[in-house]
């Protein structure tokens, strides 16, 4: 495997930021484990961080690229700070930047296919927030979104978890007006790509029984069960913790829906 840190500027932004990019590279001689490449353009996951971390925390908490290696799949791991990859009230357009100007911009640099059976999004916490809703608001762009512990309820975040959150922060990224029923929300998205014609992705979730978000996940789950979308949900022990991740992303890895 090739680990890349890209360093690059965001029209978007306008600013300098940087991405860790993990390419596929077939081997026969490296000790201790096999990679392997496909012809042509590369599948790809666009793994998403957490609200405290940033582009390189899922390789220096998980054995991401070690669990990749026999998959022949790209991992594209952007930056975007505490943003909830969302075009903030006050604030960078972060939304703009991961869901349009991020992969043509992955795409210039490295050799990923833009088919969307080829790309897949997958996140924690924040990051799962972000995944879900990358695939409910560009269902045409990935035929696949996992979260992990994900925050999928942000319309009331600041009010049930504000450890994690203050008001203050809240309203900086998402303004002061309720975005219950808005693209924000994702309970009111998934009723939206349910009610329309167009391609509908495959969803992943899972959470910790013990984690402080796990009765924002359930409300989630039934409300993805009361659609048509497909929705592998999965819960067991755990806590919001780096632990549990490490162990449910190649879970993640196992039910993406690779070309073969």
């Amino acid at each position: 495997m090739a680990l890349i840190e890209c360093r690059h500027y965001s029209e978007t932004l306008g600013l300098s930021t940087s991405m860790t990019v993990i390419l596929p590279q077939k081997t026969k001689t490296q000790i201790g484990m096999r990679s392997t490449a496909r012809n042509g353009l590369h599948p790809t996951l666009y793994l998403l961080h957490g609200l405290s971390d940033d582009h390189s925390t899922w390789i220096r908490r998980t054995s991401i690229e070690r669990y990749v290696a026999n998959l022949g799949i790209a991992v594209v791991m952007p930056q975007v700070h505490r943003s909830f990859y969302t075009d903030m009230a006050y604030g960078g357009r972060y939304w703009t930047f991961i869901s349009e100007e991020l992969p043509v911009l992955a795409r210039s640099f490295f050799p990923l296919s833009a088919e969307r059976e080829d790309n897949f999004v997958a996140g924690l916490s924040m990051g799962g927030y972000g995944a879900i809703k990358l695939g409910l608001r560009k269902p045409e762009s990935f035929a696949a979104a996992a979260s992990l512990s994900g925050a999928l309820e942000v319309a009331h975040l600041h009010i049930n978890h504000g450890n994690a959150m203050s008001k203050q922060e809240f309203e900086m990224i998402f303004g002061t007006e309720d975005i219950s029923g808005t693209d924000e929300d994702l309970l009111a998205l998934i009723r939206k790509v349910d009610a329309s014609s167009g391609p509908k992705p495959m969803l992943y979730q899972c959470c910790g029984t013990e984690d402080f978000l796990y009765e924002d996940n359930l409300r989630f789950r039934d409300a993805a069960r009361a659609t048509s979308l497909s929705l592998t949900y999965e819960e067991s022990p755990g806590t919001h913790e780096w632990g549990y991740w490490d162990t449910k992303i190649q879970d993640v890895l196992a039910w993406l829906p690779l070309r073969r």
